[in-house]
Parts: C-alpha cells; structure tokens; sequence
C-alpha cells in the first residue's frame, strides 16, 4: 500500500516484513526504511513503532496481515496467519494512531479471526468502516474485491462510507482502458483453479485476481464454454512484468529476486490505484472535517 498513499501525498515513515524477497524489492524501490519483523511478535514492532512516533508522530498506520488462509486460492481454514490479524489489531490497540487501515481478502469480513480483531479495536477506541471494494471499480484493470477497514479513534462506525463508496466508477476498468494496445495481444491465459472455470481472457474486460502464481498453457487445457477464443500457438500468459502493470505498479517499479519470489511478490500486492484512491478518501474526510471546524469557529 505505501507506493498508493505516496501517490495520494501522504508521508511513509517506515515499513514491516518478514519475507527477505520481500524486504528486498521493496528497499530498491523505496527511499525510507523496511525493517524485518514478524508481525506475530507484537512487543518488538511496538517497541520499534514507538521509537519512530518520538521522532516523528505516527498518524495513520496501514497493513495488510498475511490472507492465504482467508483467500478463495488458499484451504479456505483459519491456521496462524489468520492470526496475525489479530496481532495487527494489539499493534494498533498499543500504539494508539489516531487513524488505521486494514486490508484483506474479502472473506476475511466474516472469519473468527477478524471478529477478535474487531474486538480489540472496539476496545481501544475505534470508530470502524468495513467495505469490500472492487479494484476494477477503483482505476485498477482487475477484477480484485479486497476488505478495507478503516478506524479513527472516537469516531462514529462508517463515518467514512461515503467518501469510500461515493467515487467508485460506475464501469468496470477493462486491460485495454489501462494498456491500450501495449500488450500487443487481445487475450491472454491465465490458469484456473480447476477445469470448470475459463482460462482464456480478453483484454476488453477487468484482468481477473492476479495469483501468486503464473503458468504457461498446458497441453491438456480443454478449453471453457466462456473462454472468448480457442486456443492457439499465438495464446500466451502475462509476463511477470505486464502482470504487476494490472497492479497498477508503474513501469519504473523494479521487480527483483527469482521468477517464483517476483510472481509471488506481484499477486500478494495491493495495487497500487486501490490504495491510492483509498488514500484519496481518507484526505476528502480529514479535509472536509477541517473546513467543519473552521466554519465552527468563523461562526463562532
């Protein structure tokens, strides 16, 4: 998420993993500080959040805790890193920002886990908004649903509904809107779960999630009812590259590591759009909260 709200003008201080591919991709392409930690380990990264807000007070903090176990990909189970939402929830209940944002895979609204975190931010203050945005609604050419949980402390739940919902695009973002023709193709593979869904996908609709994984077309694939075209020799996936592109990452973005840590790496991202245009209604409220008051006082 931080490329997003760079974009949308705000000031990162500092970042978290625990993934050294990770930490080391994001430390090429950015200028402040990643730092290793596991987010299980609560006491450390309060510990290191606190000695950064003595510096420089911490407004908002953002993270997204690890979604394999919540995601329609994964087992569909609840193991360990489903617990690490709760553990972003007692990071935020320590350190007491006056905003936070939480991202997910849209199942995660409904998971156990997610219900202890709610919890602990219920008690530590916190008005929340919970809404299932759609990427591809948001200036991202991917049809990606993801939950954003939104917390200011003493506000009201959903006291920011409406800047998140009130500039979503009435038409779905399609490849072609964002690329153009830059592709040089007009469909793509992308591999299915399973047989029963399609394979093959134009470029004049939403790209569907980009997974962390990416696979050539198989010998055996047998085709799908709605795929828009049979397949062929001129058939292919999306390179590593052009899939971080439906990130919205931008063409600078350098992609470092192997092939397998890189497609990972681009199919756990936030795209950057998504969080831009969530950035973007976080400013519209404070800005909006702020002629409030001021018109409170010149009419006082």
């Amino acid at each position: 998420m931080s490329l997003g709200f760079i974009n949308a003008g705000y000031n990162v201080l500092a970042s978290f993993d625990n993934w050294e591919p990770a930490i080391e991709c994001y430390s090429r392409n950015f200028d402040h500080p990643i730092y290793n930690e596991d987010l299980s380990d609560v006491t450390s990264i309060t510990s290191q959040l606190r000695a950064i807000n003595q510096d420089t007070p911490i407004d908002i903090i953002m993270g997204g805790p690890p979604c394999q176990d919540f995601s329609h990909a994964g087992q569909r189970t609840e193991g360990d890193r489903a617990n690490l939402t709760a553990s972003f929830a007692k990071v935020i209940s320590n350190i007491a920002p006056n905003w936070f944002i939480m991202e997910n895979v849209d199942r995660a609204l409904k998971s156990r886990a997610y219900a202890e975190a709610r919890e602990i931010f219920k008690t530590a203050g916190y008005g929340l908004t919970e809404t299932i945005l759609d990427a591809s609604q948001c200036g991202v050419p991917q049809k990606r649903k993801r939950l954003f949980v939104v917390g200011k402390l003493h506000a009201e739940d959903g006291f920011i509904m409406d800047e998140l919902t009130s500039k979503l695009s009435k038409t779905r973002m399609t490849v072609r809107d964002y690329l153009g023709n830059s592709l040089g193709i007009e469909n793509y593979y992308r591999h299915p779960r399973n047989y029963n869904r399609r394979g093959i996908f134009s470029i004049d609709e939403p790209a569907p999630t980009v997974r962390g994984v990416n696979r050539p077309v198989p010998k055996g694939y047998p085709g799908h009812s709605g795929d828009p075209v049979t397949v062929s020799d001129n058939l292919r996936p999306l390179t590593t590259k052009e899939r971080s592109l439906l990130q919205t990452f931008p063409e600078s973005f350098e992609l470092v590591g192997n092939k397998t840590n890189q497609e990972q790496m681009v199919g756990n991202a936030v795209p950057v759009n998504l969080a831009t245009y969530v950035g973007n209604a976080v400013k519209e409220y404070i800005n909006k909260a702020i002629n409030l008051d001021y018109k409170k006082v010149s009419n006082g």
